[in-house]
């Protein structure tokens, strides 16, 4: 079966339009530091579906994506259970006590879901919770699943006893090193817990300092240079999880160290969560960008504020359009953009503006860690939060795959067509389309990442683009061309699997076609292009809601 692809071309007249032309100009010669590979973080609560078919697969998809690393963090890593998956659940068994209640450590689960990471090349992003069973002040009820009529949270507890917990931390710890050597584990992050400020942890705030402290004091002690950080928490915009926020770090900065005694904790870098909150709006779903943006403005000003660590590296270990990764489109309507192209052009935008919030509130922004993965045993693009259904990559993977292409230095680009920071912060991206460009430079190449992005899942005009690349080398007379692009027809398997008439049993031959058409596409073959002197001229139409990589190489 063969999917229609319109034929389009990359230098030619602009399209008639009803929107404005956009002008976009990089000037390749004014480096603004290094690009980093913010958006090489992924997540999901399930760590028992790594190793599965599907999860493998993805895994080394996600590895694959950049020459950087890739970091992998998933929930429930020391829950109490047999492994079994479940939405919104897992669990590995590595702690539990014998009848006189000495402990009993079991990594066999545990190491199952490392090795995928390892053996694929990927880094995790460990996240050290939840309570075993055997250490829970309050064990019963204990294990959950999603929606699940009386399930307990007998894992959101503090522990029964933090030394033990401790030793807990320092031997998994030394299990890493022995099992994967030490230069690996260095490379690795460890996180405590995952949003502490609501009922992920049903201690207090003093609580979870507390642990915290004897967490650090573990990682420090099984291996000096291990990176170790917090407190993973909720939308800063909220004053609960702002305060919150700023008193862990006040605590880690001067508070007196329950595990030593002494003034302050190790922290080398700093966690908290960021999300939008998409919404139907006259039969429509309409994003919330500017709430997703406001919350890491938020995050970054109280960091900013604690002056000890204000340069530390900042995670945004979960920053997404909302917060329901398992809340499929078909219960939450709101959740309906997640098979097309919305969420990649989303993520384009969310990219570039989280780095020019760092640059305004001068923190350091590490990374930008979207929460989706796949579920097994799930209908073919049932709208749940994921980068691939059923071993199907969905169209938002491809953003990641464009993000992973760039590299180098990030260059001074313009666009007539940008909404810009500041208004994209106060109204979302409500009225004009938000139609703009992120750009770097690498020693034998240019890249600009382009998009045109709009809160309101609606249909809307084609913009036409006018690209400037300006201070290409001396004497490059001719450049290759290579233009990349998600929208309704490329690098979409969504798509093409309705064209398909959606089916649930695809056979194998549309099922490799799917695969196909879930990869990141060019709309046409490279070419080489004659320059004007250091600079080059391209024209093209850019269809709402696409975004568009472009790579000129010599």
């Amino acid at each position: 079966m063969k999917i229609f692809k319109p034929i389009l071309v990359l230098l030619v007249p602009i399209l008639a339009s009803a929107q404005e032309p956009v002008t976009i100009r990089i000037d390749a010669l004014a480096r603004r530091g290094p690009l980093k590979p913010i958006s090489s973080y992924f997540g999901y609560d399930e760590p028992n579906y790594t190793y599965m078919k599907n999860g493998a697969k993805l895994v080394q998809e996600l590895a694959d994506l950049s020459r950087s690393p890739v970091y992998i963090r998933a929930h429930h890593l020391l829950c109490t259970g047999d492994g079994t998956p479940g939405m919104k659940w897992g669990s590995t068994n590595a702690y539990t006590e014998d009848p006189a209640g000495k402990p009993v450590y079991d990594w066999t689960i545990v190491d199952r879901i490392m090795d995928t990471y390892v053996k694929a090349n990927a880094k995790p992003f460990v996240e050290i919770g939840f309570m075993p069973e055997a250490l829970s002040v309050k064990p019963q009820p204990y294990a959950t699943r999603f929606r699940q009529k009386g399930s307990g949270r007998g894992w959101a507890y503090p522990p029964n006893d933090y030394r033990k917990w401790a030793e807990l931390v320092y031997q998994w710890v030394r299990h890493s090193v022995d099992r994967y050597g030490k230069e690996e584990v260095l490379s690795w992050y460890w996180e405590l817990w995952n949003e502490p400020d609501i009922a992920y942890w049903q201690g207090t705030p003093e609580e979870y300092n507390q642990l915290y402290d004897y967490t650090a004091n573990a990682v420090k002690r099984a291996l000096s240079g291990a990176r170790v950080g917090g407190p993973g928490t909720t939308d800063p915009s909220g004053p609960k999880a702002a305060t919150y926020l700023r008193q862990f770090l006040e605590h880690c900065a001067k508070g007196q160290n329950a595990a030593t005694g002494k003034a302050g904790t190790p922290l080398d870098f700093i966690t908290f969560h960021a999300k939008g909150s998409p919404k139907v709006v006259e039969g429509h779903v309409q994003m919330g960008l500017g709430r997703n943006l406001q919350n890491v403005a938020k995050g970054y000003e109280i960091v900013a504020s604690i002056p000890k660590f204000r340069n530390l590296p900042i995670i945004l270990s979960e920053y997404d359009p909302e917060g329901c990764a398992a809340c499929s489109a078909k219960d939450n309507p709101q959740n309906a953009y997640r098979n097309g192209t919305v969420y990649p052009t989303y993520t384009a935008a969310s990219i570039k503006n989280v780095l020019l919030l760092a640059e305004r509130y001068k923190t350091n922004i590490e990374g930008l860690l979207t929460w989706a993965f796949e579920f097994e045993g799930q209908p073919y693009f049932a709208g749940f939060r994921t980068l691939a259904t059923n071993g199907i990559d969905k169209p938002v993977l491809n953003v990641f795959r464009m993000s992973g292409l760039m590299r180098g230095d990030l260059v001074a680009a313009t666009s007539s067509g940008a909404a810009g920071l500041e208004a994209i912060l106060e109204n979302g991206v409500r009225t004009q389309p938000d139609v703009d460009v992120l750009a770097s430079r690498s020693e034998t190449e240019i890249s600009a990442m382009i998009w045109n992005y709009h809160d309101d899942d609606v249909p809307g005009p084609d913009a036409p683009v006018r690209l400037t690349v300006a201070g290409l080398p001396n004497g490059a007379s001719r450049v290759q061309v290579r233009h990349f692009r998600i929208d309704q027809t490329h690098s979409n398997a969504y798509t093409a699997w309705q064209q398909m008439g959606s089916p649930q049993q695809p056979t194998s031959e549309q099922y490799a076609l799917l695969e196909a058409e879930g990869k990141l596409q060019l709309i046409e073959p490279p070419r080489w292009v004659s320059t004007s002197g250091t600079s080059l001229e391209l024209q093209f139409s850019l269809p709402r809601h696409a975004v568009s990589l472009i790579q000129v190489s010599w």
